[in-house]
């Protein structure tokens, strides 16, 4: 795991005196394991590294601590005092300058506290959401969209090159159903019967969209060709599904960088180029009429059709196409967010990257596991093609904006939720979004008392001795490493945890010190740049969740 500052100094310091205290002559410090105890009785930080290394060094723990701790440059570590407890614990307790840093860091940086260069430029792309245009966003998809938004986010904020993409399902057959299902209900708006596909779609907003044509063009293909008016329904019906796509994502915070299209690849004959590497390199074959893929050469479990013996492509043919396009537009690595649905899914793919010649390891392909909505215990139902889908649309009306990311990024993306409606709409610490937002605001609250009253942010911090200010300075010197760990790992919910405990660490705080105390305004000038350095990571934090931080509640 990335190491804050004080932790990568420590590991530096203790790395040094194991090799100064002759026990071993070379050790890798990022190794050594630093833990914020949690009694306080133990320290600031803690290591277990004595008892990691009596196997290896075939001596008692405590022995080994001694050595250590008879060798560790106190001064280096800014450490006050050691001691070692139990069977070879070793317990750090830090001098106050090393925790008070943090806080004239992040009144430097503000916005930028959290940066770092951990991704060191890496470029990657991130595809996300990617449905078809052919409804309403629903639960899965405002799930995705959180998720996959809020990973680039802290992707970028921790150094990565991060390229958002929606690949829009523009060639398939829900398209052909969608253009049928416009092209019904428009010739119904004359009194004329067509029949709705047995896979159509029956939603209002297909109605909608019907009567919206109607009043533009009229009775233009009333008396059309069915074909001649399929294709023009089929365009027509894309763009106006897309655009609200685009709206409702814009809406939700969401924003992307390339909209491609499925039909490109097959007009800008990406699938050609694929097949002829896959063919050159010696990884296909005709058998039975159809040109099979073999995936079982990299450990797939049978091997794929690419081409049916009708002459048609399978799903899976544009998407080998459309991923060799991500590789050849430079990306180092690739990441898809799939639905659960898609967990098959994964071997083949990677069997296809490397067969093009790519690491498997640069695809990443993360599952995005089911939702479900609950209203007073109560499952609410969802279904997209007749229209009784719960939107995303829905939910940010409903519940606004805010509460509906915080809740889709609060628990790993790879396990299935329950979407409690009663508690995002509750105005109480049991919702875990208007907890962290009234930390916030009440941050702005003391910040703007402290103005009233004349209070000034001191720049010194000897006095920020108390055990929930040393508390509170240790949390906001976790951020910056808990966003580059939520980053490699691509967990935003590492981030909404780490927000939890910030807000849970301060109302602690803030109910035992009092801030602005008249009698003793040299403390409460420190108080203060300590609270407004918990105002500015709390921000920052709330930010990489596409979260809003609010001035007042």
């Amino acid at each position: 795991m990335a190491a804050s500052r004080i932790e990568s100094q420590l590991q530096s310091v203790f790395a040094k005196a194991l090799v100064d205290g002759g026990l071993i002559d070379n050790y890798d410090a990022s190794s050594i394991n630093i833990e914020i105890p949690k009694d306080t009785s133990h320290g600031d930080y803690s290591t277990n590294i004595a008892m990691q290394l009596t196997r290896v060094l075939r001596r008692n723990p405590r022995q080994i601590a001694q050595t250590i701790v008879d060798n560790v440059d106190l001064e280096a570590g800014q450490i006050d005092r050691i001691e070692i407890a139990g069977p070879g614990f070793i317990n750090l307790f830090m001098k106050n300058d090393a925790l008070t840093q943090v806080i004239a860091d992040v009144l430097k940086k503000g916005t930028d506290f959290g940066a770092s260069n951990s991704g060191k430029g890496q470029k990657f792309n991130v595809e996300f959401v990617s449905a078809n245009p052919t409804g309403d966003l629903h639960l899965g998809h405002a799930r995705g969209a959180a998720v996959g938004d809020s990973i680039c986010r802290i992707m970028e904020k921790a150094g990565y090159d991060v390229t958002r993409e929606y690949y829009i399902n523009d060639a398939g057959k829900q398209i052909t159903n969608l253009a049928l299902s416009l092209y019904s209900r428009y010739l119904e708006c004359f009194g004329i019967d067509f029949p709705i596909p047995e896979d159509g779609y029956l939603g209002q907003d297909v109605k909608d969209i019907a009567i919206a044509i109607k009043e533009d063009i009229g009775d233009r293909y009333v008396n059309a060709s069915e074909e001649e008016a399929v294709a023009y329904f089929r365009k027509i019906g894309t763009e106006h599904e897309l655009q609200k796509i685009k709206d409702i994502l814009a809406e939700f915070r969401v924003k992307f960088d390339i909209w491609f299209s499925e039909t490109s690849v097959y007009t800008d004959h990406l699938i050609d180029k694929a097949l002829a590497q896959l063919k050159e390199r010696g990884y296909t074959y005709e058998e039975d009429g159809a040109l099979w893929f073999r995936t079982t050469d990299f450990n797939d479990d049978k091997d794929r059709v690419l081409i049916k013996s009708d002459g048609s492509y399978t799903y899976f043919t544009p998407d080998i196409a459309y991923h060799l396009s991500k590789f050849d537009r430079g990306y180092d690595h690739l990441v898809d967010l799939f639905g659960a649905d898609h967990h098959g899914y994964i071997n083949r793919m990677k069997a296809a990257v490397q067969a093009l010649g790519y690491n498997p390891d640069q695809l990443n392909i993360d599952i995005i596991q089911m939702v479900r909505m609950l209203e007073n215990g109560e499952v609410v139902k969802m279904s997209k093609r007749t229209g009784n889908a719960v939107t995303i649309k829905d939910l940010v009306d409903e519940i606004g904006v805010d509460a509906v990311r915080y809740f889709f990024v609060s628990k790993a993306a790879n396990t299935p939720f329950d979407f409690d409606l009663s508690l995002a709409k509750s105005k109480s610490n049991e919702n875990p979004v208007y907890y962290a937002q009234y930390a916030h605001a009440r941050l702005c609250s003391i910040k703007r008392m402290a103005a009233e009253r004349g209070f000034n942010m001191s720049d010194q911090y000897d006095q920020l001795t108390h055990g929930k200010e040393v508390e509170l300075m240790k949390e906001i010197n976790e951020f910056t490493h808990t966003v580059a760990e939520a980053a490699k790992t691509r967990s935003p919910h590492k981030i909404a945890n780490y927000i939890q405990k910030l807000a849970s660490v301060y109302h602690s705080f803030y109910n035992e010190c009092h801030v602005l105390d008249d009698n003793n305004r040299e403390l409460s000038g420190q108080r203060l740049a300590l609270c407004e350095a918990t105002r500015i990571t709390l921000a920052n934090a709330l930010d990489l969740l596409g979260v809003a931080a609010p001035e007042s509640m």
